[in-house]
């Protein structure tokens, strides 16, 4: 029955999680189009406590990690210490600098030489942002401004290093585990039935529309408001 009628599969605790992946999958898409010199990391594990850097590019303008927030048509504020999402304050900017310093660390480690990286935001789905100041340290970007920003840094890092440092990104042991590849096609199924459930509940709000007398047009649009 709520098949028939458009019943969301999604649980209030999965829903965060779905639109971060919807927001880290819209970005991993983008940074497949960067140029051959840049080598990109998904999902990649720090730690032991099960936590992971989102997105990791390491190319000829430096070592980035990329935290991705999916912000639907949210309101964004930013400050030189404060990034607010509809009025709401956010740790974006003090993880982004967190999951950096880690993987400086860790890079610097196992190359045995110094490796400085610097932690991007990745806003997806955002409607505004407003800028009052922007931190100097870490780029707060909206996903489509990712690649440009990208290709348009100065080069920091020299070939042979780049490439050195890209092997030992790319090696499981460096990370204490094996590199997580995302379940693209798990995922492509839950998609499609959230995308699903979403055109029943817009076609049982079309027939409402159809059905109902106009005296009661004003509530059965707001009614159908709420489907989406």
């Amino acid at each position: 029955m709520s098949r028939v009628f458009g019943r969301s599969p999604l649980s209030s605790d999965s829903r965060p999680w779905y639109l971060g992946s919807l927001g880290e999958l819209e970005v991993a898409e983008r940074l497949s189009r960067l140029s051959p010199e840049w080598t990109v990391l998904h999902s990649v594990p720090v730690g032991t406590r099960g936590s992971d850097i989102d997105h990791l590019v390491i190319g000829p303008g430096g070592v980035f990690t990329i935290n991705t927030k999916f912000h639907e048509d949210a309101n964004v504020w930013l400050g030189t210490h404060r990034l607010l999402v509809n009025g709401q304050k956010t740790d974006h900017l003090r993880n982004a600098r967190f999951e950096a310093s880690r993987v400086a660390k860790l890079l610097t480690r196992v190359a045995h030489a110094p490796v400085s990286a610097s932690g991007i935001v990745a806003l997806v789905g955002v409607k505004q942002i407003t800028v009052k100041n922007r931190p100097t340290d870490v780029p707060v970007l909206r996903d489509s401004e990712l690649i440009r920003w990208l290709h348009t840094q100065p080069e920091v890092l020299a070939p042979d290093f780049r490439v050195r440092l890209a092997r030992i990104a790319t090696n499981p042991s460096t990370w204490g585990g094996e590199t997580l590849v995302p379940d693209l096609a798990a995922f492509g199924v839950i998609r499609r039935t959230v995308e699903g459930a979403r055109r029943v509940r817009l076609a049982w709000g079309f027939a409402l529309l159809l059905l109902v007398p106009a005296s009661t047009l004003g509530l059965s649009t707001r009614f159908f408001s709420l489907l989406g």
